[in-house]
């Protein structure tokens, strides 16, 4: 999703869509001065339910790959996974993938995400209509991940970026890299991940886009040694002065501004999602996430209880898996997130 696109003509109701969409999008936690923030919107219900960052969530999960590369592993066997989610308005999420171990200490994966944005009217700058159109995002992703010792493993997720936009088309190139350290003994899972580095090799038109590139810290604990976790990621710290989203009311009119006064306390939680979450065996858990940063943002939308939290539950049967979130990352609608897995 980008929010620099039609410079030079159709702009009515074209605009006003994807300007919609890319300040939701913002509302998770992204900046808007960047392209392609769809990408920080996570495939898998996990992560969602632990408030849409979850670096350090180890598991068997092949979506959890577009969080940190380093939690795919050997484990994981070989596995199908496919994912949907309804965003808000017309927008839908997709996402499938397939991962399989290599060896005892590596494991591969390829996977596709698709984003689409629904149907939108485009107008020229004088108000004549130029028909409706549809605008894609589409990911081609391929991970790799290896052990270095027992406990350490690292991973990189190389992808394929391209967008769709009326009559504009860009391409781009990004890795993510990611580390795990996990001790078993002690519940305990520490992770790093430099996310969306790289760049464009086709532009939407003569403007360069950034990528959403982002710095991540992650850890996960259990607790008392019983079935309740607790998950603290810290995101986007290349960036201390996040800007606030904000909406005008009166003018019906959606952006984000630097002209607040940041204090050290609000501004350094705008940078950290809390999850929890309860699982009594490996074959079933339930989440509970909050971001703060989401919540703030949504103040400006006249926010209800639920702005900035979330609710995820997942639960294998044998040789299948199934993942459900809830969140709402906008006032006007609600996310629901399903994730399907095969075993084999």
């Amino acid at each position: 999703m980008i929010t620099r696109i039609y410079k030079h003509r159709r702009f009515g109701l074209a605009l006003a869509g994807l300007t919609v969409l890319s300040g939701a999008a913002t509302a998770h936690g992204q900046l808007a001065a960047n392209a392609y923030s769809f990408l920080e919107v996570s495939s898998a219900t996990h992560a969602l339910g632990l408030g849409g960052h979850a670096i350090a969530a180890v598991g068997t999960d092949p979506m959890m790959v577009d969080q940190n590369p380093a939690l795919l592993g050997p484990e994981i066997g070989r596995v199908a996974a496919l994912s949907y989610m309804r965003y808000f308005g017309s927008s839908n999420f997709a996402a499938a993938r397939f991962a399989h171990s290599a060896g005892e200490r590596g494991a591969w994966g390829v996977g596709v995400r698709y984003l689409d944005y629904g149907s939108i009217d485009g107008y020229t700058p004088d108000g004549s209509f130029t028909g409706s159109f549809k605008p894609q995002d589409i990911a081609v992703e391929g991970t790799y991940s290896h052990d270095f010792s027992d406990r350490l493993r690292g991973g990189i997720n190389a992808k394929l970026i391209y967008s769709n936009y009326e009559d504009y088309t860009a391409v781009a190139l990004a890795a993510d890299l990611g580390i795990n350290y996990y001790d078993e003994e002690k519940d305990l899972s520490l992770s790093a991940v430099i996310k969306n580095a790289g760049g464009q090799v086709k532009r939407f038109n003569e403007e360069y886009d950034h990528l959403p590139f982002d710095v991540q810290l992650g850890y996960m604990q259990g607790l008392a040694n019983g079935p309740f976790s607790l998950s603290i990621t810290a995101h986007h710290l290349t960036h201390w002065k996040l800007p606030y989203y904000k909406h005008d009311t009166n003018a019906g009119t959606d952006g984000s501004t630097e002209e607040e006064e940041y204090k050290f306390v609000p501004t350094f939680f705008r940078h950290l999602t809390f999850g929890l979450q309860y699982s009594p065996s490996d074959l079933f858990y339930v989440v509970l996430g909050y971001n703060y940063k989401t919540r703030g943002d949504m103040g400006t939308y006249q926010r209800n209880f639920l702005s900035g939290f979330s609710l995820g539950l997942g639960l294998n049967v044998k040789d299948f898996g199934i993942g459900v979130s809830f969140s709402q990352p906008h006032k006007s609608a609600t996310t629901l997130g399903l994730n399907l897995a095969y075993y084999m």
